[in-house]
C-alpha cells in the first residue's frame, strides 16, 4: 500500500511540474510576444546607422549615456501600407516597453537619431506610454551584467491609426489587430557598466 501511494505521489509531482513548466512558458511567450502574434505578415527590413542587427547598443542611447533614441532606417512600404508603427522592447525584463511610435508616415525612410527627446519625429507621428509610464523612449538600462536584448518591430499597416499620444503597447496591440501587412526586426544587445 505504502509502495503504491508513493508511485501515486511521484506521478503528482511530476504532472505538476510540467503543468507549471508549461505555465511559465506560456507567460514567457505572452511577453515576448509581439504585437502582431498570430498575425501571418510578410518580412520587410529595419535597420539602424548606429548599430547593426545583433551588435552592442552604444552607450550614448542608453540611461548610461545621453538616453536618445537610436536613428531607425524604414523601408519602401509594401502595397497597401498606410502606415507604420514601431515597437522597441526588452523580452529579458519581461517584456518591458522602451519605445513606441505609430501614426508613421509611408513616406518616412527615417526616423532621425535623438528623434524622441529632440521632439523631432517625423510630421503626424505619435510616441506611446513605455513601461515607466511616460510618453517617449527610454533608453537600455538592464538591471545586472547580465546582457539584454532590445528589440525593435517596425510594422506596415493597411490601415491609418490615427491614435492620440501616450498609447501603451496593449492599446497599440489591439488598433493593429488584423491590419499588419508587414513586419521586420532587429536586436541590439547592452549590458551596464560597458563602453
Amino acid at each position: 500500500m505504502l509502495r503504491k501511494l508513493t508511485w501515486w505521489a511521484v506521478i503528482v509531482v511530476a504532472f505538476l511540474a510540467v503543468f507549471s513548466l508549461g505555465l511559465i512558458r506560456a507567460h514567457q511567450r505572452r511577453a515576448d510576444a509581439d504585437i502582431a502574434d498570430g498575425q501571418k505578415a510578410a518580412s520587410i527590413t529595419i535597420s539602424s546607422s548606429n548599430f547593426a542587427d545583433g551588435d552592442r547598443i552604444p552607450k550614448k542611447f542608453t540611461c548610461d549615456g545621453d538616453g536618445l533614441s537610436p536613428d531607425i532606417k524604414l523601408p519602401l512600404q509594401p502595397a497597401g501600407t498606410k502606415g507604420f508603427a514601431l515597437v522597441m522592447d526588452d523580452p529579458d525584463a519581461g517584456g518591458f516597453v522602451h519605445w513606441l511610435v505609430y501614426n508613421i508616415p509611408t513616406s518616412t525612410r527615417d526616423i532621425s537619431e535623438g528623434a524622441s527627446s529632440r521632439l523631432q519625429l517625423p510630421a503626424g507621428s505619435e510616441e506611446g506610454t513605455n513601461s515607466l509610464n511616460k510618453v517617449g523612449y527610454f533608453g537600455p538600462c538592464p538591471p545586472n551584467s547580465k546582457p539584454h536584448h532590445y528589440i525593435f518591430r517596425l510594422y506596415a499597416l493597411d490601415v491609418d491609426l490615427d491614435l492620440p499620444a501616450g498609447q501603451t503597447k496593449k492599446q497599440l496591440a489591439a488598433a493593429v489587430e488584423g491590419h499588419v501587412l508587414a513586419e521586420g526586426q532587429m536586436t541590439g544587445l547592452y549590458t551596464r557598466g560597458g563602453g
